[in-house]
């Protein structure tokens, strides 16, 4: 992991047109995306807009049916998904899906495993644990037995085990408590410094936007609104439909 403040350099994702089907229906109509090296990017709509489909297609657990996805400047759409992990591109997704019958241990070593990292998993490990330090505390306890909060934590810390480029995160502030929400922004506002770059799928758009350096707004398969995220918080719009006026 890089040390230090890392500032955003050049484009390290470029999705273009991107269309993904389910069956005969299409559900994302063309998007287009751009994700500098270093920077937060979070993506906003309501359920249904297509945003988890986005992050699918870009870690290949779900194929497009048109358009591309270069990642440092290389097509990946039609790599398999564990190809994709290789590159340097890792997933939290939403629901955490962590091993349950695995400890706290396991599941990270096997968040590590496909990246063939050796050496470096002790450091990242030990990285984790300084993020999250209730999970060194119960590193040896099984995944299924922890709360919420901590899964969530887990779900993070595995993913971060793949010493990732980027960082892909499905809702992870969903169901937890408004004290934990600010922990894991937090938290990944310190992996951001460390130069990994983040998209960030989040209901909570409000901390979402505070976090991100830019922001796009989906809706039914389509990116319907882009700017910066300082711009998007100002937003009449967006704060109508997010921040309730």
């Amino acid at each position: 992991m890089q040390m230090g403040v890392f500032q955003p350099s050049g484009v390290l994702l470029e999705v273009s047109d991107l269309k993904v089907k389910y069956g005969n229906i299409e559900v994302l109509h063309g998007i287009n995306l751009s994700v500098r090296e270093g920077e937060v990017v979070t993506i906003l709509g309501t359920n249904g807009a297509g945003k988890s489909t986005t992050l699918l297609a870009i870690s290949g657990l779900v194929k497009s049916s048109g358009g591309s996805i270069l990642f440092d400047g290389k097509p990946i759409q039609k790599k398999k998904a564990h190809d994709i992990v290789k590159l340097g591109i890792t997933q939290a997704p939403e629901g955490r899906r962590i091993f349950d019958t695995l400890t706290v241990d396991e599941n990270l070593t096997l968040g590590g495993y496909i990246s063939g990292a050796g050496a470096r998993d002790a450091e990242t490990r030990e990285w984790v644990f300084r993020l999250f330090p209730i999970l060194k505390e119960r590193r040896h306890q099984l995944g299924g037995t922890l709360s919420g909060g901590e899964q969530q934590m887990l779900a993070i810390g595995r993913a971060i085990m793949a010493h990732p480029r980027l960082l892909l995160l499905d809702e992870p502030s969903l169901g937890l408590a408004p004290l934990l929400v600010k922990m894991i922004f937090e938290t990944l506002r310190e992996v951001s410094r460390r130069g990994v770059t983040i998209i960030l799928v989040e209901q909570n758009a409000r901390a979402a936007l505070k976090l991100a350096g830019q922001g796009y707004v989906m809706e039914v398969g389509n990116i319907v609104l882009e700017d910066t995220a300082e711009a998007l918080l100002a937003n009449p719009e967006v704060r109508k439909a997010y921040f309730g006026g």
